[in-house]
C-alpha cells in the first residue's frame, strides 16, 4: 500500500511541478515579449554610461520602474561588426546602470539562443541566475537579446516541490501507521483460525481413535468477509477430515476384531493338528518313511501357524489398548536370561553382554519386555551369517533406560529401513519364510515398546546394525528419540 501510495505521491507531485513550470514559462515568455517591443524606443547609443534614460513613455509603469522594463534583465544590442554590447540593467531611482557581460558570456548568448526568435534558457555561469532569453529584430535591422531573469521561477518551483515532497512524506508516514493499524485489526480473526489450524496439526491422527473437536469459533465465519470464508472453509474441511477418520477408526477396530477373534479361534483346531500330527508318528504301528515325513511337516507347519497366530493375537491385544502388566523388570537380568536362550538357538554366532555395574529396572510387563530382546536376538540371528558378533547392551540416559542389540553383520537394505517395523515388512531371501520368520517380530517389537511408553529405532549400515530400546524409567515417560543413539553408554568390550 505504501509503495502504491508513493508511485502516486510522485505521479501527483511530478504533474503538478510540471503544470506549474509551464504555467510560470507561458508567463514569463509573455512578459519577455512585452519587454522585447519596448526596447525598440531606446535611443542609441545604447547603454553609454553618460546618456541618461530616455524613452517614448515619461510616466514609469507600475512597478515604478521607466519604461516598465524590468530590473535585473538583460539587453544586449549586435552592433554591426557582429558584437555584443549592454548587459544586466540595474535600475537606481530615475537612473539606470548596466552590468556589462564579460566576453565568454556574450559568446554564450549568440551560441545559445537561436536567431528565429524562439525562446531559450540559457546559463550564463554561477555569478548570475539562468535567464529566459530571445533575439528581437526590429523594423530598421537592429538586433536586439532581450533576457529576463529565472530566479523568481526557479526559486517557486523548488518552494513548491520541497512542499509538495513534505506532503506526500507525511501522508505516507500517516497512511503506513493508520494503514498497519486498520490491517492488524482487520486481520486479527486470522490469527484464530491459524492458532486453530495449529491445534489440529498438533494432534495424533495417524493411529487410533481421533476426535477432531477443534473448531473455528462462530464469529470467524462470516462468509461476507474474507477471513470468514477461509474460517468457515477450514470448518468444512475438519468436518470431512472427521468423518473420514472417524470412519478409518471403525474400519480398523472391524479389521483387528476380526483378526482377534480369528486368531483366537485357530487356537483350538491348530493345536488339534498338531495333536494328531505327533500322536501318529508315535504310532505302535509302523509308518512309511514318506507317510512320516508328511506327518513331520504337518506338525512343522502346524507350530508355524501356531506362533503366527499368537503374534497376530497378540499384536491386536496391543492394538485394542489392553493394560499390561506394571511390575519390576529388571533389564540387566532380563538380557542375561535371553542371550542366554540365543546362545542356545545359534551356537555359531558370537554372544556378548555389555551390562553396567549397577541394575537398570523399569516398570513393565517382564514377560513382554522379555519377548522384545528375545525377538530382537531372533531377527540378529536369523539375518546375519553364521560367526558374526551380537552385542546386547544396557544402560540408561536421563528419563530412559536403554537397550541396544548390536550385530556385525550385512545390514539392512537401505529401502528397507524406513518401514522395518511394519507387520510382514520382508527384505531380500535372507529375510525369507525359509528360516522360519513370521515377518511380525519387530512389529511385535514396536507394539510393546510403544505400549510400555517408549520408543525403538533402528541404525544400519554394513558391517553394523544397531536396534535402540528406550523405555521410561518411571512416570512421566519422558523419553528422548531412538533414532538418536545415546552416546552415555559405555563402548563395547
Amino acid at each position: 500500500m505504501i509503495a502504491l501510495l508513493s508511485v502516486l505521491g510522485l505521479v501527483v507531485g511530478g504533474t503538478a511541478e510540471i503544470y506549474l513550470y509551464q504555467s510560470l514559462h507561458r508567463q514569463i515568455d509573455s512578459e519577455l515579449n512585452d519587454v522585447s517591443k519596448r526596447i525598440g524606443f531606446r535611443a542609441p547609443p545604447f547603454g553609454s554610461p553618460d546618456q541618461p534614460y530616455t524613452t517614448t513613455h515619461d510616466k514609469p509603469d507600475s512597478n515604478g520602474l521607466p519604461g516598465g522594463i524590468p530590473g535585473d534583465a538583460i539587453v544586449l544590442q549586435q552592433t554591426g561588426e557582429g558584437t555584443l554590447d549592454g548587459g544586466v540593467l540595474r535600475f537606481l531611482e530615475a537612473s539606470e546602470e548596466v552590468d556589462q557581460l564579460t566576453d565568454v558570456q556574450k559568446a554564450t548568448v549568440l551560441s545559445e539562443v537561436p536567431a528565429d526568435g524562439a525562446k531559450v534558457d540559457v546559463d550564463l555561469g554561477s555569478d548570475l541566475p539562468a535567464y529566459r532569453m530571445t533575439r528581437v529584430v526590429k523594423k530598421d535591422g537592429t538586433v536586439y537579446y532581450v533576457g529576463l531573469s529565472l530566479a523568481q521561477v526557479n526559486s517557486t518551483l523548488l518552494t513548491v516541490a520541497g512542499f509538495t515532497g513534505c506532503v506526500i512524506a507525511g501522508s505516507l508516514l500517516i497512511a503506513g501507521w493508520g494503514g498497519a493499524l486498520i490491517v492488524r485489526r482487520t486481520l486479527k480473526p486470522l490469527d484464530r483460525v491459524a492458532a486453530t489450524a495449529t491445534r489440529v496439526s498438533e494432534l495424533r491422527l495417524d493411529r487410533g481413535e481421533v476426535r477432531l473437536a477443534q473448531r473455528v469459533p462462530d464469529a470467524d465465519t462470516d462468509p461476507r468477509t474474507e477471513v470468514g470464508q477461509v474460517g468457515a472453509a477450514l470448518n468444512a474441511m475438519l468436518d470431512h477430515v472427521g468423518n473420514a477418520l472417524e470412519a478409518r477408526h471403525a474400519s480398523e477396530m472391524q479389521v483387528r476384531q476380526f483378526v482377534a477373534d480369528a486368531s483366537h479361534e485357530l487356537r483350538t483346531p491348530l493345536a488339534a493338528i498338531r495333536g494328531y500330527a505327533e500322536l501318529s508318528r508315535r504310532s505302535r504301528q509302523v509308518i512309511p518313511d514318506e507317510i512320516s515325513h508328511v506327518l513331520t511337516r504337518v506338525e512343522s507347519e502346524a507350530k508355524r501357524m501356531t506362533a503366527l497366530v499368537e503374534d497376530l493375537l497378540l499384536l491386536a491385544r496391543l492394538d485394542a489398548g489392553r493394560p499390561l502388566a506394571q511390575d519390576p523388570v529388571d533389564l540387566t537380568m532380563l538380557a542375561v536370561d535371553a542371550t542366554s536362550d540365543a546362545h542356545a538357538a545359534g551356537p555359531r554366532h558370537y554372544w556378548q553382554l555389555d551390562l553396567p555395574e549397577e541394575p537398570v529396572s523399569v516398570i513393565g510387563d517382564g514377560s513382554r519386555l522379555h519377548q522384545v530382546l528375545a525377538n530382537l536376538l531372533a531377527n540378529a540371528r536369523t539375518h546375519t551369517p553364521e560367526g558374526s558378533t551380537v552385542t546386547v547392551k544396557v544402560g540408561s540416559v536421563p528419563n530412559a533406560a536403554v537397550l541396544q542389540v548390536i550385530d556385525n553383520g550385512p545390514g539392512i537394505p537401505e529401502e528397507l529401513v524406513p518401514r522395518i517395523f511394519e507387520r510382514f515388512a520382508r527384505g531380500d531371501s535372507s529375510r525369507s519364510r525359509a528360516a522360519g520368520s513370521t515377518g511380525l517380530g519387530l512389529s511385535i517389537v514396536h507394539a510393546v515398546v510403544t505400549s510400555h511408553g517408549g520408543k525403538v529405532g533402528v541404525q544400519s549400515r554394513p558391517g553394523q546394525t544397531v536396534f535402540t530400546v528406550m523405555l521410561p524409567l518411571g512416570p512421566p515417560p519422558v523419553v528422548p528419540t531412538a533414532e538418536h543413539r545415546p552416546q552415555e553408554l559405555h563402548p563395547v568390550r
